[in-house]
C-alpha cells in the first residue's frame, strides 16, 4: 500500500531549517535539564509507595475524591505526597508515592505504619469491615537510596549499551559514517523528549526509562528502512550526487513512514488519552518519541550524513563504499 506516489519533497534542500528547529528544541531541552532538573521517581531515589483502596463497603459511602486524600496527607506531614488513580475512579484505589526530600535520605522505619495509621483515623467509614492490612492496603514497597542510585546508573547505562551497540550494527551494515549519523539523531531525540520531561516536571520513573529505550528501538528502525533505501538507490544511481540519491530515497519511503508512524502515534495517543493516569506519561513519552523519531530520520539522520561526508571530504568514497554493500 503506497499512501503518497511520485513525491519529490525537497527535504535535502531545506535541512539547515530542520538544524535549527533541532537546536532551539535541543537548547530548550538543556536549559530544562541544567535550570530544573529530572523529577526522578522513587524507584531512583528512595520513599515509600503504597496502593489502597479505599471503596467502602456500605455504598451509601461517598467515594473518596483525590484532592481529598492529598489534603488528609498533607495536613498530616505530607506535603510531598504523590497521588493517583490506579484504573476507574470509581474502584476508589489509588497509588500513593512519599518520596525523600534528598536523594540519599534513608526512609523513615515507621512510615508505612504511619501511613496505615492516617488512613485508618481519617477513613474510618471506608476501611469498616475489611481488614487493613490486605484488603485495604494492597501493595506497599520501600525503596532505599542505595538500590534507587543503582537502578538509575544501571538505567542510563542500559540506554548507553544500545546506542552503542547500534553504532557496530549499522556500521557493519552500511558504513561508519551511516551508524555515527543515525546515532546523534538517537541522541538529539532522546535530548529533546526528556528535555521536555524535565521542563514539565513529570516524573521520570521505570516506565520512563522503558519509554526511551522502545523510542530508541522505533526511531532506529526508521532510519534504518530509509538507510537500506538509500543503499540500493545508490546502486542503481551511481552517477548522481549522494545528496540526490538520499533526497530520492526518503521520498520513496515517504509512504512507508507516514503509514508506520501515523498508526503507531493513534496507538499511542489512545493509550495517553484513554489508558488512565497510571500510563498516561508513559503513552506521553511515546507520542513524543514517534513524533521526534520520524522527524529526525527524515530530516535529520540522512542530512547529516550529506554534510559529514562533504566536511571530510569522502563523498564518493562514501557512496561507492555503500554501494558495495550487500
Amino acid at each position: 500500500m503506497r499512501l503518497l506516489q511520485n513525491t519529490n519533497i525537497p527535504f535535502v534542500g531545506v535541512r539547515k531549517i530542520a538544524y535549527v528547529i533541532s537546536a532551539i528544541l535541543i537548547l530548550a531541552g538543556l536549559i530544562g535539564l541544567f535550570a530544573r532538573g529530572l523529577n526522578w521517581s522513587i524507584d531512583f531515589t528512595s520513599g515509600v509507595a503504597t496502593k489502597v483502596n479505599l471503596l467502602a463497603l456500605d455504598s451509601n459511602v461517598a467515594p473518596i475524591q483525590i484532592d481529598e486524600l492529598r489534603s488528609v496527607l498533607m495536613n498530616n506531614g505530607y506535603p510531598e505526597a504523590e497521588i493517583q488513580h490506579v484504573g476507574a475512579e470509581e474502584s476508589s484505589t489509588f497509588m500513593i508515592k512519599l518520596k525523600s526530600q534528598q536523594a540519599d535520605d534513608e526512609v523513615s522505619a515507621d512510615t508505612k505504619t504511619r501511613i496505615i495509621e492516617i488512613i485508618r483515623e481519617n477513613f474510618p467509614e471506608h476501611v469498616k469491615g475489611r481488614d487493613i492490612n490486605t484488603q485495604v492496603i494492597l501493595e506497599i514497597y520501600e525503596v532505599g537510596p542505595k538500590v534507587g542510585g543503582e537502578l538509575r546508573t544501571q538505567s542510563l547505562l542500559a540506554v548507553c549499551i544500545a546506542l552503542v551497540l547500534m553504532i557496530a550494527y549499522i556500521w557493519f551494515r552500511f558504513e561508519l559514517t551511516f551508524g555515527l549519523m543515525a546515532i546523534v539523531a538517537l541522541a538529539h531525540d532522546v535530548i529533546i523528549i526528556v528535555g521536555i520531561f524535565a521542563l514539565t516536571g513529570k516524573e521520570i520513573s521505570v516506565q520512563i526509562i522503558a519509554a526511551l529505550l522502545t523510542i530508541v528501538g522505533y526511531s532506529i528502525n526508521d532510519t534504518i528502512v530509509i538507510f537500506d533505501r538509500i543503499r540500493e538507490d545508490l546502486k542503481a544511481k551511481r552517477k548522481e550526487p549522494l545528496a540526490q540519491v538520499i533526497n530520492i530515497s526518503i521520498n520513496q519511503t515517504l509512504s512507508r513512514t507516514i503509514i508506520t508512524s501515523g498508526t503507531t502515534l493513534i496507538t499511542a495517543l489512545a493509550l495517553y488519552f484513554f489508558g488512565g493516569a497510571v500510563l498516561n506519561d508513559f503513552a506521553f513519552a511515546i507520542v513524543l518519541g514517534v513524533i521526534f523519531g520520524t522527524y529526525s530520520s527524515i530530516f535529520i539522520a540522512s542530512n547529516l550524513v550529506i554534510d559529514f561526508t562533504k566536511a571530510t571530504h569522502k563523498e564518493k568514497q562514501t557512496a561507492q563504499h555503500l554501494s558495495k554493500r550487500k
